[in-house]
């Protein structure tokens, strides 16, 4: 009796626990306005890396280090891919950015998910909205998002990791204008 009684405080105090760092995460999502991170981005084995800036809802600008110049930038309701030579504009509601950078639908699908957390460094949340596969991984100790890794409709696989992040620092909004076309 006294195992059974061990076992069902253990477990209380896992779940408990568990719930704490979930709640701690969205308390730590709704208290963010931007952020700003180093990045590496890894699609299909192809790796680039940079610097961007997210502002909620739904801006992003990153600036890749590479020689052709290219940018990624979101007004929140189109997305560009620029460089010297091209210039590509989607709808954002085509890719799983709309869901990563718009910070309400992020919390309310938390609520709803359990949390898996890995070697108590990270917490991963996985969901699939539209035709997306998403996971989303954060901090286990500053509860900073620190990357995703999404998958398409076509199967591309996409996996960012965040570095030197920084929250709710001063932005030029600006930064958030779609470029024209050369």
């Amino acid at each position: 009796m006294i195992n059974k009684l061990i076992f069902f405080f253990l477990l209380f105090s896992i779940t408990e626990a568990s719930a704490k760092i979930k709640e701690r995460i969205i308390q730590n999502l709704e208290a963010t306005n931007n952020l700003t991170f180093n990045f590496e981005q890894n699609i299909n084995g192809k790796t680039e890396n940079g610097h961007c800036a997210i502002s909620y809802p739904q801006k992003i600008f990153c600036k890749y280090n590479l020689k052709n110049g290219k940018i990624l930038v979101s007004n929140g309701e189109s997305i560009v891919i620029k460089t010297n030579s091209s210039y590509y504009l989607y709808p954002l509601k085509r890719t799983p950015l709309d869901l990563i950078l718009n910070k309400n639908f992020l919390i309310n699908k938390i609520k709803s998910l359990d949390e898996r957390i890995l070697n108590e460094k990270f917490v991963n949340f996985k969901f699939f909205e539209r035709d997306f596969e998403v996971n989303i991984f954060f901090d286990y100790r500053n509860l900073n998002l620190i990357g995703w890794q999404t998958k398409d409709i076509y199967q591309n696989l996409s996996i960012t990791f965040l570095a030197s992040v920084k929250r709710n620092q001063k932005l030029n909004n600006n930064l958030f204008i779609l470029p024209q076309q050369n």
